[in-house]
């Protein structure tokens, strides 16, 4: 019973890690305008995410384009693409699993050590759907702080942080955190049968050793 609330806490955790997921790999900005060299009046705003790049101009409504080929993609929107992708995929099926596998569900009956294995499963997608995660985000990250301080970079071509980078790393601490209830839900559930199974052998070890001592009977000798 302690365990309950450690599924209902990870399930809910995965599932906002799965639309924030969904969120991140559709929303345009990964990366924003700069504001450098002071300026204040700002007549356009620019964003560019994974598939589209946005333009705001002031008075004018935005306007987004999606991207033409992919053959001329930099290699690090195209790694970042898939990953999402395959990410987007792995947090339904960790979702998915993580539901067969509650208690309050009656598809793989009630066999604890089935529905252990599954959440199990569920746990480990959610961890390594996180990690999927943070790869492209960090690693735009770490290109777009790397160009605003380069000096050769001119100031109009420099861009921070958006935020669909935000929200990246906050998906991905609510999956790993989800996966993990999920495993530690797999260690509760297990160590009730130990205790069990070495009660029940230690019964059986001091009844054979009662019998082995009880003395012989006076009919022995006759």
């Amino acid at each position: 019973m302690a365990c309950w609330p450690l599924q209902i806490t990870g399930l809910i955790l995965g599932g906002i890690g799965m639309i924030g997921t969904f969120a991140i790999t559709a929303m345009p900005q990964w990366r924003v305008s700069a504001f450098t060299e002071g300026n204040i009046v700002v007549f356009e705003n620019i964003w560019e995410g994974l598939w589209m790049n946005c333009i705001y101009q002031v008075n004018i409504k935005m306007q987004c384009k999606f991207y033409g080929t992919v053959l001329v993609l930099p290699p690090i929107l195209e790694v970042s693409r898939g990953l999402m992708c395959f990410a987007v995929i792995l947090s339904v099926v960790a979702f998915l699993t993580a539901i067969i596998g509650m208690k309050c569900t009656v598809c793989v009956g009630d066999n604890k050590q089935v529905r252990s294995n599954i959440l199990l499963a569920a746990g480990i997608i959610f961890i390594l759907t996180g990690i999927l995660i943070l790869i492209p985000v960090s690693w735009t990250a770490s290109n777009i702080i790397g160009d605003f301080y380069n000096p050769a970079v001119h100031a109009g071509l420099k861009r921070d942080l958006g935020a669909a980078l935000y929200l990246g790393w906050m998906s991905s601490a609510f999956l790993l955190i989800g996966g993990a209830l999920f495993c530690s839900f797999y260690r509760c559930a297990d160590k009730p049968r130990t205790w069990r199974y070495s009660s029940h052998s230690c019964h059986r070890t001091h009844k054979f050793e009662h019998v082995e001592m009880k003395p012989p009977t006076k009919h022995a000798y006759v």
